[in-house]
Order: C-alpha cells, then structure tokens, then sequence
C-alpha cells in the first residue's frame, strides 16, 4: 500500500526529471555519458554479481581479467542504452548521418509484400529498440510485445514515443488476445526471446537448459507465417547495424510439443550465436539459468 501511494509516484517524479533532462543534451552526449556512468558505477553495484556467474556458466573458461572486461563492457553498453532510451525519436535510419546501417532490408519487404502475418524477434542486445524503429520505417506496422513496468507512473513513459505507428502489447492473458488478432488480421508481431519464463520450457542456452517462452514457435506454427531474427550491434557510440536474416526454416511434423521444442531451440541457437559475438552487448543481469548450475 505505501508502495503505491508514496514511493511509485515519487518514483515516477524521479523518471520524467531524468527524461525532461537528458532530452536537452545531443544525442551524442547523453550516449557518451552514459557510458561513463555505466562503466563508473555499474561493476560496484550488486547485480554485478549475477553477471559475473552468467559469464562463467556461458563462457566456463575465461578468466577473472577476462570476466571484469565483460562486466565493464557491459555496463558501458547498458549506461548508453539507458541515456539514448528519451532521445531514441532522434534516431536516424536513413540519410548521410543516419545512425544505424541496415541489412538485409529485403526480408522484411517479403514480409509486408506477402500478404499473410509475420513474426520477428532479437534479443536484449546492444540498444534493443532500434530493430522495431527500422522495423516502422520500412512501412511494416508492427504490434511489439513487452513487458510492463510495475510503475504506473513509470509505464507513461515508457510508451514507445519513438513508435507512434506500432501497438504495445504487454506481456499476460489480455495481450496475448491482442497478439492472436493481429495476427489474424495479418498483422506483423515483434517480441525480444531471451528473457526468462517460469512457466516456459527448457531449452538449451549455453549448453544449460534455460526456461524459456514457447509463444513465438507456437504462434509460427499456428499461422503457418515466416519468422524473422533480427540482430542489432552497436558499432561505436551511437552507431549501429542491424541485420535482418532470411526467415527460419520451419518444417512441422506430426508432433506439435516436438515441433514447438525444435524452433525454440533454433531461435535460443540463433540468439547464442549473436551473443557469441559481442558477448558485451547483451544484458547479462538476467537471472536466464537455474541457480544450481555452476
């Protein structure tokens, strides 16, 4: 009850100063400090510790030097996303000074050319909305699933004003009939797949089985609709390439329960390659594996 009556308002207070501040720097400098902040205060906090051990469980060689790099890294792209996240309505797709270099754009044409619904997915990695800014600008309306935050006060911030043109649709029961009837009525849905799900199924991330939400492949197999992945990296600063790859190659069989397992298993390999890749880009404070794994 306290919560709700005292501290989410003063929480919520606290976020649109953030928001009214940062919106009067450049875009350049409010990333730049950001990753300032975050390499400064980020491997002191806590949390860091749960990095820390998902380095070790991803990477069961490195080395302690090796670890605190990543942790620092991390930090350093987290402190920028953070810092960009006011100012993502500045961020350029097109033109000599865009922001972010696009491939693959051909993917996503078939997707809104093809008549039928479609599914995309990325992950937490880099700075995690600028795939559905890329998304939008290429005429596709996509319906983005995601989860909100405990705040009310909070939430109407966090409104995707950089995506006047998408649908949010949260995360339980309520959005999950949002998602069904986009989908029906050939619609296109955007979901990040690395976040762990409780009631979800293992699959492996990692070489450990991580719970993991079955909802893409279930939805894929339902509509008989392509599925997308959709990597970001950040280059430099606030530099970006995002890659769009060919849809997955889903063949069904007999056996949905099967069936469901294999393309999750696809799309956490596809994520793990990704990762593999800047291992510092993704958001490593996530608790993806069992605590008895070690």
């Amino acid at each position: 009850m306290l919560k709700r009556y005292l501290s989410h308002p003063l929480q919520g207070l606290a976020a649109q100063i953030f928001f009214a501040l940062v919106q009067l720097l450049p875009i350049k400098w409010a990333s730049a400090c950001g990753g300032f902040l975050g390499r400064t205060i980020g491997p002191a906090l806590s949390i860091s510790k749960r990095a820390r051990r998902n380095f070790a469980i991803a990477f069961p060689d490195i080395t302690p030097e090796e670890t605190e790099n990543l942790v620092l890294d991390m930090w350093d792209n987290l402190g920028r996303t953070v810092m960009e996240y006011p100012l993502l309505n500045r961020i350029r797709v097109e033109g000599k000074q865009a922001h972010v270099e696009l491939i693959g754009a051909q993917y996503l044409d078939l997707l809104r050319e093809d008549d039928k619904p479609g599914l995309f997915f990325s992950g937490h990695l880099a700075n995690w909305e600028i795939p559905a800014i890329c998304v939008a600008k290429l005429g596709l309306t996509p319906h983005l699933i995601y989860r909100s935050p405990n705040n009310p006060y909070v939430e109407k911030l966090f409104q995707r004003r950089h995506l006047k043109d998408s649908t949010l649709i949260q995360k339980g029961s309520k959005g999950a009939k949002m998602a069904l009837k986009a989908l029906l009525a050939g619609g296109h849905l955007g979901m990040l797949i690395d976040q762990k799900m409780n009631d979800g199924i293992p699959v492996p991330l990692f070489g450990h089985d991580a719970m993991t939400a079955p909802a893409l492949a279930q939805l894929a197999l339902k509509f008989d609709c392509p599925v997308i992945p959709i990597k970001v990296e950040r280059l430099q600063g606030l530099s970006f390439r995002v890659t769009c790859y060919p849809p997955l190659e889903i063949k069904p069989g007999s056996d949905k329960t099967a069936d469901v397992l294999a393309i999750t298993t696809q799309v956490n390999r596809t994520l793990e390659n990704w990762i593999r890749e800047n291992p510092a880009q993704w958001l490593w404070l996530h608790n993806r594996w069992p605590d008895d794994i070690s």
